[in-house]
């Protein structure tokens, strides 16, 4: 069957835009662009929190675009593998897909925001999976959270042959600590809560010495010191922990050594983003 008769002409568009890693700046122009463009803007959001996303866009958007707010029904205090979790968060996937779905069937261009790049940890592949089969639907990509932080930090991650490993941080200490001994490169992203678990299997995998702290890449607050100096377990959700292969590195790449250099607290930097 001909892609016109799978999407019928009066039906809208759907677009699943990566808003970057927080900074509005590199927001991409096509992103830009099609938020200029857009009848409705979907945002993923905690419920009683504000979307970062939409902060991202927000120069961008018409002002008469239409808002959808996308609220999570469950929080990182429910267990992932859980029945009821995926029970819920199947159903509000399914719910907000038909949302959409709403708009796209009454001819309304659809732009759904999703930090870093939507098909990288982004929500936004939930919606996808349900929505593309049925309409037009293009991803528009974003620089990931792992490079606008890395880029903060100065910090070379691999070069050659070195292997990137990129783990979540909700993993078991057990399987974080052998794929962390396993690997040349790690990116931990999903900090949060679990950073006790992540520093523990760090230190068993002999990577803790090395590995960089990082939150709110890119952003206005954005801040990295070696992980091994920061004394508290606090970590917000805009939070990764870099472990670099490229063992050859500069000592300029150091986050501690730059900040003394500086003169400034020898465990901190700020962005100025």
């Amino acid at each position: 069957m001909a892609e016109r008769d799978l999407h019928p002409q009066c039906s809208g568009r759907l677009y699943g835009v990566g808003t970057g890693p927080g900074d509005p700046d590199l927001l991409t122009l096509k992103a830009a662009r099609l938020l200029g463009q857009a009848d409705v803007i979907a945002y993923f959001a905690k419920a009683g929190n504000a979307s970062n996303a939409l902060r991202i866009v927000q120069a961008y958007r018409r002002d008469d675009v239409i808002e959808v707010p996308l609220l999570y029904p469950v929080t990182t205090e429910s267990h992932r593998h859980g029945d009821a979790y995926r029970q819920a968060i199947t159903a509000f996937y399914d719910q907000m897909a038909a949302e959409l779905a709403g708009h796209l069937s009454a001819g309304r261009d659809v732009v759904a925001l999703s930090e870093g790049d939507p098909l990288f940890y982004g929500s936004y592949m939930h919606l996808h999976v349900r929505l593309a089969s049925r309409f037009v639907t293009e991803v528009v990509p974003g620089i990931t959270a792992m490079s606008g932080c890395w880029s903060l930090a100065g910090l070379p991650i691999v070069q050659g042959d070195d292997v990137l490993t990129v783990l979540p941080g909700t993993l078991d200490e057990e399987e974080l600590a052998q794929r962390l001994a396993a690997t040349e490169a790690a990116i931990v992203m999903k900090i949060g809560r679990n950073l006790p678990k992540v520093r523990r299997a760090l230190a068993r995998a002999g990577r803790l010495d090395c590995a960089v702290y990082v939150e709110r890449g890119t952003m206005t607050e954005g801040r990295h010191l070696p992980l091994n100096r920061k004394t508290d377990d606090d970590a917000p959700y805009f939070s990764l922990v870099l472990v670099p292969g490229w063992a050859g590195r500069l000592a300029a790449t150091d986050p501690s050594a730059e900040a003394d250099k500086a003169n400034a607290p020898a465990d901190l930097e700020t962005s100025t983003s």
